[in-house]
């Protein structure tokens, strides 16, 4: 009897999802009003990210009544303001973070030449004094991460122009 029982297939458990399909195809596809920033979907207008690889969400959110809403707001304003993802936003490096580690690198050189020991760095009084007189003087860390992250890079840099010095 059990020869006889039928069976039915398998169900494929496939999803309609569309697999090959990047953000910058559907930036493409919809045109101005998104946009593609480190492998994701940002409408311009909302500042929202997208879920690329369905495109019935993309064009739902099209549709909705707070995209119109606020693409209105957005034209208004004139200003094209487009979110980016805080990894790119990381490695971004400014005038002013460069112009700290700059200070940070001096004042630690500046103590091993002149025999200053980095805990002094953590007086009341040393800090109030780079805080109010030196530029970006506040950014100056504490003696542990002085020594720690910025020591090694100046004793390479000192051995490298011993170096080449004896050259």
């Amino acid at each position: 009897m059990e020869r006889f029982v039928v069976t039915s297939p398998p169900a494929r458990n496939r999803s309609k999802t569309a697999l090959y399909v990047t953000p910058l195809d559907r930036v493409t596809e919809f045109g101005g009003e998104l946009h593609e920033d480190g492998g994701k979907l940002f409408c311009t207008s909302c500042n929202v990210v997208l879920n690329h690889v369905r495109k019935s969400a993309i064009s739902d959110h099209l549709k909705s009544k707070t995209h119109t809403k606020r693409k209105a707001e957005f034209e208004e304003q004139n200003v094209r303001k487009k979110q980016r993802p805080l990894t790119a936003s990381l490695q971004c490096n400014s005038t002013a973070q460069t112009e700290k580690i700059s200070v940070i690198q001096d004042f630690v050189k500046m103590c091993l030449e002149a025999n200053i020991p980095l805990e002094k760095a953590d007086h009341p009084a040393v800090r109030a004094f780079l805080s109010r007189h030196v530029k970006n003087g506040g950014s100056i860390p504490k003696s542990d991460q002085l020594r720690r992250a910025y020591l090694p890079d100046g004793y390479e840099n000192e051995n490298q122009l011993l170096n080449s010095q004896d050259c």
